[in-house]
Formats: C-alpha cells, sequence, structure tokens
C-alpha cells in the first residue's frame, strides 16, 4: 500500500493527486490518511489501544502516539496507566489526564496496508459525497446540462461533470426519447442527503423549466426588467405564462416573444415544440383571468373572492375556445391564476338569471305576503334574501322608486316577523331532535346548522368536539372501482373544510378539551390532525 509506505514526500503527493482527482479538500485526504494509519497500526499493537496518527500538512513528517488514561489502579493495560508511569512522561501528570505516549515507526504487513487503503478509500468517497451535496444542494432552481449515462425502465440517469443526477420518466416530456450520450438540460429541482450518496433529481416537465429557459433566452428577464408572475403547463402540449414589466417603456409580452418569435421560439424548440401563450399579468383578478383565458373572448366576470371562484361568460360561439380540447385551455387558466373558473355562454347566463330572478320574486311574495308585481320589484332592486330586506337600511329601501317610507317600514316588519317565525320553527325542531341548548352557544354555530347537526346524531358539544371535518364537509371514497361521494353533516351549507375545522375546535374549547390559549397558539391544529388521525386508524 503506497499510503502507508510511502516517505514523507510521497505521502504529501499522495494526498494532493487524490485531492484534485476528488476535487476535495486536502486536509481531508491527510486526515483519512491518518485514520487509515492509526487503524493498521492498531492491527499491531491491539484492537483496544487509543492510537492517533498525525502527518505534518507541510513536511509529511508522520508522528505515531498512544493515548493512555491516568487512572489509581489498572484494569486495561492497553488504554490505562499508573500515576508513577504517566509521570516518567510527563512529571506533571495528574489522575485523569490523558497522556500520549510516542511510538516508534514500523514496516506495516499487507493486511495492515490493504485495511488502511479501505479507510482511505470510504472516506474520500464519503468525502466527495459531501462535496457533491454542498455543490448542488444550492443549485436547486436552476438549469443544468449534461450526457446521457444511461437509461433504467425510462428513467434517464445524467453525467453532470462532478456528479450523477437522475430524470424520471415522470418527468420527461411525453414521447421524449434519449439514447447513452445524448446531451440534455432539465430542472434541479431537488437534491437529497441519502444512505447511497446525495441523490440529484431533475425535470423537464416541471413549470419553472420553461420560466429558467425564458430567463435564459430574454434578457430582460435576466435583468429584472421583465418578471414571471405564474407559470402553468400541460407539459409537451401546451403552457401559458404570466409576465409584467417594471419599466413603462418595456413590453413584457414583447420581450418575451422577441424578434419575429425568435426568443419563444429557442424556448418552444427545447420543450419539444410545446405551445406557449404569453399573458401580460394584471395586479386585477378579473383582467388578469380574461387575459389568462386568451384566446378566447370573454363578455363578463362575477369574482366570489370568499370562495376563490369566478364565473366567466363568453359569447356562445366562443364556448369551446375557452375552454379548450379536454378542458385544457380553462384548466391552464385556473392554474395560473389560483382561482376555480366556472365558463358559460350568454345565453346560459341570461337563462339562469331569470331563472333566479323568478325565484327571488316567489320568495319575496310568499315570505312577506305581497304580490307578484311586489316581489319582482324587490328582486329587481338586487336583493337576494328576506334578511337583506329585514337588515338594510329604511331610507335604503325607501329610495326604491314606487315605495313610500311607510311600506318600507312594513315590508321590513314584515320580513323581521318572517325570520322570528322560521327561527322558532327551527328551534322547535331542534328541540325535537334532542340537540342541547349548550351546542347554540358555540360560536358560528347556526339554528340551521343545530338541526343539521339533529339530524346526524350530533347532539350535544361533545359530539362535535369529536368530528372530524370530513364528518362535516363530507368525503369521497372508492367502493367496487367507482368514487362515491358521502354527504357530511353541513352538506349544502358552503362551508369551507377552514370552517369546518374551526366549528370544530370551538366546540373542543367549549368542551373544556384544549383551552382559547391553545387554539390561538395553533395547538389545536394539532389536535384536529390526531383526531383526524385517530379515525382513519379506526
Amino acid at each position: 500500500m503506497a499510503v502507508v509506505s510511502a516517505n514523507r514526500l510521497e505521502l504529501l503527493q499522495i494526498a494532493d493527486a487524490v485531492a484534485r482527482e476528488k476535487s476535495i479538500d486536502r486536509s481531508i485526504v491527510i486526515a483519512a490518511m491518518e485514520d487509515a494509519i492509526a487503524k493498521a497500526a492498531r492491527s499491531r499493537y491491539g484492537a483496544e489501544t487509543d492510537i492517533h496518527a498525525e502527518i505534518n500538512p507541510r513536511t509529511g513528517e508522520l508522528r505515531l502516539a498512544r493515548h493512555l488514561l491516568v487512572v489509581d489502579q489498572i484494569e486495561n493495560p492497553a488504554i490505562e496507566i499508573d500515576l508513577d508511569g504517566a509521570r516518567r512522561l510527563n512529571p506533571a501528570a495528574q489522575i485523569g489526564d490523558s497522556i500520549a505516549d510516542t511510538l516508534p515507526p514500523f514496516d506495516f504487513g499487507r493486511i495492515a496496508a490493504q485495511s488502511a487503503k479501505q479507510v482511505i478509500v470510504q472516506k474520500v468517497r464519503e468525502a466527495e459525497r459531501d462535496r457533491q451535496y454542498d455543490e448542488y444542494k444550492d443549485r436547486i432552481g436552476e438549469i443544468v446540462n449534461g450526457a446521457v449515462k444511461r437509461v433504467e425502465y425510462g428513467n434517464v440517469v445524467v453525467d453532470l461533470g462532478r456528479g450523477e443526477a437522475s430524470l424520471r420518466r415522470d418527468e420527461l416530456l411525453p414521447r421524449e426519447v434519449f439514447k447513452t450520450g445524448d446531451r440534455i438540460r432539465a430542472y434541479v429541482y431537488d437534491v437529497r442527503r441519502e444512505q447511497r450518496g446525495p441523490q440529484i433529481f431533475l425535470s423537464r416537465t416541471h413549470p419553472h423549466f420553461m420560466a429558467k429557459l425564458f430567463a435564459q433566452e430574454v434578457p430582460e428577464i435576466y435583468d429584472g426588467i421583465v418578471e414571471i408572475k405564474a407559470v402553468a403547463r400541460d407539459p409537451g402540449s401546451r403552457a401559458k405564462i404570466a409576465v409584467t414589466s417594471r419599466d413603462s417603456s418595456v413590453d413584457p409580452v414583447g420581450a418575451c416573444v422577441g424578434m419575429r418569435g425568435s426568443r419563444v421560439q429557442a424556448v418552444v424548440n427545447e420543450l419539444q415544440g410545446e405551445k406557449i401563450d404569453i399573458i401580460p399579468w394584471s395586479p386585477d383578478v378579473a383582467t388578469f383571468i380574461v387575459n389568462a383565458l386568451a384566446p378566447a373572448e370573454v363578455v363578463k366576470v362575477v369574482l366570489d373572492e370568499d370562495r376563490e371562484r369566478i364565473e366567466v361568460v363568453v359569447p356562445d360561439a366562443q364556448l369551446s375556445l375557452a375552454i379548450g380540447r379536454r378542458g385544457q385551455n380553462v384548466r391552464l387558466a385556473s392554474q395560473l391564476t389560483g382561482w376555480d373558473i366556472d365558463i358559460m355562454t350568454e345565453a346560459e347566463e341570461s337563462e339562469r338569471r331569470q331563472k333566479e330572478f323568478a325565484e327571488r320574486s316567489k320568495i319575496f311574495a310568499e315570505a312577506l305576503d305581497l304580490d307578484e308585481m311586489m316581489g319582482q320589484l324587490l328582486a329587481s332592486e338586487g336583493f337576494a334574501t328576506v334578511e337583506e330586506i329585514a337588515y338594510v337600511p329604511l331610507n335604503e329601501l325607501a329610495g326604491i322608486e314606487g315605495l313610500d317610507e311607510d311600506t318600507a317600514q312594513e315590508l321590513q316588519n314584515r320580513a323581521l316577523g318572517y325570520l322570528a317565525q322560521v327561527e322558532a320553527d327551527l328551534d322547535a325542531r331542534r328541540r325535537e331532535l334532542g340537540v342541547e341548548d349548550a351546542l347554540r352557544e358555540v360560536p358560528g354555530v347556526t339554528s340551521p346548522m343545530l338541526v343539521a347537526f339533529g339530524e346526524n346524531d350530533i347532539k350535544t358539544v361533545e359530539d362535535l368536539a369529536g368530528c372530524a371535518t370530513d364528518d362535516l364537509t363530507g368525503w369521497t371514497e372508492r367502493k367496487d372501482g367507482e368514487v362515491v361521494r358521502v354527504a357530511g353533516a353541513l352538506e349544502g351549507f358552503q362551508l369551507s373544510r377552514e370552517d369546518a375545522e374551526a366549528l370544530i375546535m370551538q366546540a373542543r374549547v367549549k368542551a373544556g378539551w384544549i383551552t382559547a390559549e391553545d387554539l390561538a397558539a395553533g395547538d389545536g391544529d394539532e389536535a384536529a390532525e390526531e383526531t383526524e388521525a385517530d379515525e382513519a386508524q379506526g
């Protein structure tokens, strides 16, 4: 073994050569050599002996020393020395000190040398893995170039020069085939430190891969003048990218398209012909969504900010264009904007409006004991529920053409009487179902909810506190190969999972399972997750 039989200068030359070849620090290689020599020495002096080797990094001089613990009474002479013996080596030695006893140089045997070589190889390999991990963990989010080393069951192993990376089959574009030796560009989306070494994961389908390609092709993006706000991809088929400019004199869409489409075409070629829609981003949600649905024309949008849904009305002839093939256009627009998009034609919207108008008119006429014309008048003024009529400021109601203050007051009185009667009926039904009074004191619980709770056998605060979120909102499960929807206790209340979870947590505070301080600190969320996990296991 060259390392352990080499002279001083050869030791340093070997350390320098290995450090250069493996791109690791020279001190790491020297430390590995020291460990290897110490292990080889233990094979001669005994496995229990605490031997340390030290190589001078400047001269290459090797020093071997055995470390011994100073004790009153020796039990293990391999690692212990009495006080008298210690003071012969160091007059200042005390009980509990560690004494270094210098060992003479010796020739290593073949087995000891082989063992030392294995230690060095292992240490160098670990250092190389650490270097590789440290180098690539900071490159997550970058594009790397490499050569295809081999293809295993459709997965591509890429040689990056100073490491290997994995490009799984599902991270490749459809119908994309690589052969050994092909050059490849891909996006680093994850780097993990694993037992067999750092694992570098690449992707060509990741939305940010396309964003980074644009940054390489468009100097304005690289310089920060044009900013990519959002990306949505259907890999290999179609993509949408939203851009905005920090400089009013720079057109962000034109900058990304380039002269005669040269810049966008370079990205399209890399993505195997994927069609790319470049969309101007807008801080106004409605404008942004209209832009995102291009090339379809939009007539009208209606936003529901609480549920992050938007209804988009398009001309009848534009419906198929707005939806796209297999829903691709609207799906990408939804991913790009982060909003759920419902698309309808002008005819469908008009029919729905008329149906809603007729329903509201009928509700007002029946609830407030009005004739059909008065019910239609209230509906045409934009009132949607009896509650709105009951609690709207009186002057707003009296300001409707054809109504005076006395009529407005009478309408409000009738609305309040109707709501009181509905409340009384719900309360009677709640009592009939056996729902306890304390449950109505849980913040967020309404009278219609109390009746729904009773019909689903949730009758006490403890019953509600013991529920999982799915018990209230419902869930889907697969039965006999079909996806089946199971209704929750509050099905039809348009309750989000967050709202349902908040109700359950308030019930747990009311039941004394947790405190309001726990809930504010977030401990209640952990309790909710534990309950749902327990029920899933049960």
